[in-house]
């Protein structure tokens, strides 16, 4: 099911048939298997004549209406607001290394499905010829700005370089590339940043979204609010010099990925 579900999201971009009918096999096998009840099915169902509303209706007015509800609805499933979904626990309570703090990971499908209902109401979210072409130099800056931040999470208490190779690596690969990273990137960057550089200065917008990204982390406390605003900015930078929603994606796994390998994950624990 969830190879299934990444296929599908993976395919999203580039074949909307193949990728719709991987996500019906999905909806029913999660059906089946009771990852989603008769109220998702009845939510699944609605969103499914919202698009065609929105793509049948020629009214702006019924564009923008439905738009925010749409939106609204990316932002419930983001935050796991929509009752019907049972998103497995796949880790629980496991640590990466010493210093590591407990660990714990679902496999999220109601948040997967964010960049789906996002598409509906925006056809650039995954490429935009409306962008920031930035030189070879900028992209190394960007690329050593991942390692940078993690080090100044150290620096400030938060992470301690730990050295990990879990034997749950291709579970949080698989989950962090489509469940987590997708899913933030195509309502923060692709929809967020790109709606918003269309009413201010793309400078801006790249702020406004990081600021918002950050604020998501606010149930890990102030410090980890500063340091996804301060990845948020490294995302967001990605997405506004290329255009590419997977390009956002790349940078946003590439630091989740060094996190775990090389730092104490999710964050340093003290041990009594």
């Amino acid at each position: 099911m969830w190879y299934l579900l990444a296929g599908s999201l993976l395919t999203l971009q580039f074949n909307k048939k193949l990728s719709l009918g991987l996500l019906a096999l999905t909806v029913a096998i999660g059906a089946y298997t009771h990852v989603l009840d008769w109220r998702a099915g009845v939510f699944l169902a609605v969103i499914a004549a919202v698009a065609a509303l929105y793509y049948q209706s020629r009214s702006k007015t019924t564009h923008i209406l439905l738009e925010i509800l749409l939106v609204a609805t990316a932002i419930g499933l983001m935050l796991h607001l929509i009752p019907g979904f049972h998103n497995p626990k796949v880790l629980e309570g496991v640590r990466a290394g010493a210093q590591s703090a407990p660990f714990t990971m679902y496999y999220n499908l109601d948040k997967a499905l964010v960049p789906f209902v996002l598409l509906i109401c925006l056809k650039s979210l995954f490429v935009t010829s409306d962008h920031s072409k930035a030189k070879p130099g900028y992209w190394l800056i960007l690329v050593a700005a991942v390692p940078a931040l993690l080090m100044l999470a150290v620096s400030l208490g938060g992470l301690r370089t730990e050295f990990h190779r879990p034997e749950w690596l291709f579970q949080f690969v698989l989950a962090n590339i489509f469940f987590v990273s997708l899913a933030e990137e195509a309502l923060f960057r692709g929809y967020l940043q790109q709606r918003l550089s269309s009413v201010m200065h793309p400078v801006l917008a790249l702020i406004v979204a990081s600021l918002l990204f950050g604020g998501l982390h606010y149930a890990g406390g102030s410090l980890l609010v500063i340091f996804a605003t301060l990845a948020g900015l490294i995302y967001g930078l990605a997405w506004m010099w290329s255009g590419r929603l997977w390009v956002a994606v790349l940078f946003h796994f590439g630091l989740n990925l060094c996190h775990l390998l090389f730092f104490t994950y999710p964050m340093f624990q003290r041990l009594a």
